[in-house]
């Protein structure tokens, strides 16, 4: 049985109870790991220390843990990190929801100036969004642009369309339910009803029905024994009466787990609230636990560890044919809706067009019926008096297919399209309101088109990925004589070897010669770079265009004696001259080349010409420049393992001798922050090793060093 790594609804419904205990308690700290784990460090007056995680990435689970078991803080917190801390610190832990019976747990805190709202999403791709209390997203991890709903910063949140809850469903919308499936039993709760797999079966189990029984053949009596067994379990979780459990599988009797100490010291594959007998039918050894809580936190502790034990996946191959598969379903999903919102707009403009063809005829049904509301007629009589108009043969009360009192609404054919009035408002009004309409679903068609580039920048990196993967595969019988390097990308564990330099406040890099080049990341910094760190010897490049920085190619460190006789190769001038271009307003503008000019350090000067004035961040050139023509773009994030693990980023020719891997930009149209996550998740896929990904690489850190302005990986 394959362990569980996403919390169920019933998981959750049944963690809004527990997480009730911790109202009170005062946040101190948030901290994020990545881009998918959440920690939030809180202090309760009668428990103490409390710590709350929340991950959505390939493991979706929120739940407390204990002080010893949380991962060390980053070294650096990344923004989102940071607003958290902002708006959390010193706020009370006023409760938390679940969303109808969706995965989804809102958790609010108050403060004086407000109330905090974090919304954390346990399906799909998973994600966690950060509203004010009127549900304005203040920030999110992930950005969803859908044709049902929409959660950008700045938007307020939508959550998922409303789906049937089994925990609260009458007696006859079950019966609807079941009667509208066409399957089995058990795939009608798991889907119809929302019920999932597992609790589908165990609900089965409970009445005593079979999984597979068609529901054209089940009775009466089953349908009785399903929802009360539903009903039970329902008034179990609202009650609040839990048995929690914490599941593995059964030691073979084979010797196969030697290492294992006694009975049921097998690996964990699952933890719920209450006993289920589907896992005692399947032989899973069972301990009871303190609370769910505590039987989630000794679950996931315990899955982290297997996994760090089991063999290096990197020798299965990945299954690349599904998800190609998948995102071309997917992309075939969004051109459907593509074209299903240019059709309704279309219709929306063609419909007002009618309106204004067909002037006369709408107003004397307008007219009419705001006469006769004018002298309060009711609704009855002014739909009889179109009835009567129609026997009589007049044109206006043959158009007239529907009169809606409740909302005001008469419904029109033109043409032999029916169109919905508005008997409040004139001709022109309903025509803009149906203009206004087509441009409404117009965007959505924008935000359509967003995603399925998106879908397909997925659908060629898998594409890549299997390519790399058969490559590699043909190429694993090489020259077994030839001296192993090490593999960081398929080591199971990589330690951690950090080294913080003095320059890496400023936007900076090693040419392939080994020579620094460090340049500045606002008119503070370039001031600096200009009056502490310029010595004999350095050349200084910058480009003709506004706003880049002041870029210095060191010929020596600062600690060392300056020298003015080192001759700095050209290679590394040329990389430094594209380092300058590409973190200039040339990247920013979306341009893909600019001129840049280089001098050396004595030709440069904070003094000015008489008349003249320097800004912040200026300097003054005396002598003659040399130009490096139509310099292009060109840029590189990539992760370095030796000597030290970090992050690095600049010219690719330069980064390329560096780095264990290394992803290549060009200027795009994806912001800074959602590039550097999408690195984020391309360096992870990359690594055996993803919490190595993680301590190290943040999207944050990988922002750091990162163009300004849009961006998007380069094409292979």
């Amino acid at each position: 049985m394959d362990p569980k790594r996403e919390l169920t609804s019933v998981d959750l419904a049944a963690l809004v109870g527990e997480f009730g205990t911790y109202e009170g308690a005062k946040v101190d700290k948030a901290y994020l790991y990545g881009d998918d784990l959440l920690r939030l460090k809180m202090r309760d007056f009668d428990r103490g220390r409390v710590e709350l995680l929340i991950e959505v990435g390939e493991v979706k689970r929120a739940h407390t843990v204990a002080p010893e078991r949380v991962p060390d803080a980053p070294g650096r917190p990344p923004q989102f990190a940071m607003m958290l801390r902002n708006r959390l610190s010193g706020a009370d832990f006023a409760g938390v929801e679940q969303f109808e019976f969706d995965r989804i747990l809102e958790f609010v805190f108050e403060r004086d100036d407000g109330t905090t709202r974090i919304i954390v999403e346990l399906f799909g791709q998973g994600n966690i969004a950060v509203t004010d209390g009127e549900y304005e997203v203040i920030d999110c991890l992930e950005t969803v642009r859908l044709k049902s709903r929409t959660v950008v910063p700045g938007s307020r949140y939508e959550f998922p369309d409303s789906r049937t809850n089994p925990l609260s469903v009458s007696r006859e919308a079950f019966d609807r339910e079941m009667e509208d499936s066409d399957t089995d039993v058990v795939r009608t709760l798991a889907t119809q009803l929302n019920m999932g797999g597992l609790y589908a079966e165990e609900i089965c189990t409970r009445a005593g029905v079979e999984k597979a029984l068609d529901i054209e053949e089940a009775t009466e009596e089953d349908y009785r024994r399903v929802y009360e067994a539903i009903e039970r379990l329902a008034l179990d979780v609202r009650n609040a009466n839990f048995d929690p459990r914490l599941y593995r599988e059964p030691i073979e009797e084979d010797g196969e787990n030697e290492e294992a100490d006694e009975p049921g010291d097998g690996p964990v594959v699952d933890a719920t609230p209450f006993p289920l007998e589907e896992h005692e039918n399947a032989g899973l050894t069972a301990e009871s636990a303190d609370s769910f809580l505590a039987a989630l936190d000794d679950y996931f502790f315990e899955l982290e560890l297997e996994e760090e034990e089991e063999p290096d996946p990197t020798e299965q191959r990945p299954d690349f044919e599904e998800e190609i598969a998948k995102h071309e379903r997917i992309i075939e999903q969004q051109q459907g809706a593509i074209e299903g919102f240019e059709q309704q707009a279309e219709a929306q403009r063609e419909n007002a067009e009618l309106l204004y063809a067909e002037y006369g005829l709408v107003d004397d049904i307008l007219s009419t019926v705001q006469e006769a509301r004018a002298q309060d007629r009711p609704w009855d009589e002014i739909e009889q008096r179109f009835e009567e108009g129609k026997e009589r043969g007049i044109e206006a009360a043959e158009a007239v297919v529907d009169v809606d009192g409740t909302d005001g609404i008469v419904t029109v054919e033109l043409d032999g399209e029916e169109i919905d009035l508005d008997a409040g408002q004139g001709v022109e009004q309903n025509a803009d309101r149906l203009y206004t309409e087509a441009k409404r679903i117009e965007e959505k068609k924008e935000g359509a088109l967003a995603a399925i580039e998106d879908t397909r920048e997925d659908l060629e990196d898998a594409k890549r990925r299997r390519d790399e993967w058969e490559a590699t595969d043909e190429t694993a019988d090489g020259d077994e004589d030839e001296e192993e390097e090490t593999n960081w990308l398929e080591l199971a564990s990589i330690p951690i070897r950090e080294n913080e330099p003095w320059y890496d406040r400023f936007r900076w890099f090693h040419t392939s010669d080994g020579y620094l080049v460090i340049g500045g990341r606002n008119a503070d910094q370039n001031e600096e770079l200009v009056k502490k760190y310029l010595e004999p010897g350095d050349t200084v490049l910058h480009t003709q265009a506004h706003g880049g920085p002041v870029t210095v190619l060191k010929a020596t460190d600062p600690s060392e004696a300056s020298s003015s006789d080192i001759e700095l190769p050209e290679s590394s001038v040329e990389e430094a001259a594209q380092f300058a271009v590409s973190y200039s307003s040339v990247w920013k503008d979306g341009r893909y080349a600019g001129d840049v000019y280089a001098v050396d350090s004595d030709q440069v000067t904070k003094t000015p010409e008489s008349g003249e004035y320097l800004e912040k961040g200026g300097f003054a050139i005396r002598g003659d420049r040399t130009y490096y023509r139509d310099t292009p773009v060109g840029a590189a994030v990539g992760i370095q393992c030796e000597p030290y693990t970090r992050v690095i980023g600049g010219p690719p020719s330069a980064i390329e001798g560096q780095a264990e891997t290394l992803i290549e930009l060009e200027p795009g149209r994806y912001a800074q922050a959602d590039a550097a996550k999408r690195l984020y998740r391309r360096f992870r896929e990359e690594f055996a090793d993803e919490s190595f990904v993680r301590k190290i690489a943040s999207p944050d850190r990988i922002q750091h060093f990162m163009p300004p302005g849009g961006s998007r990986i380069a094409e292979e």
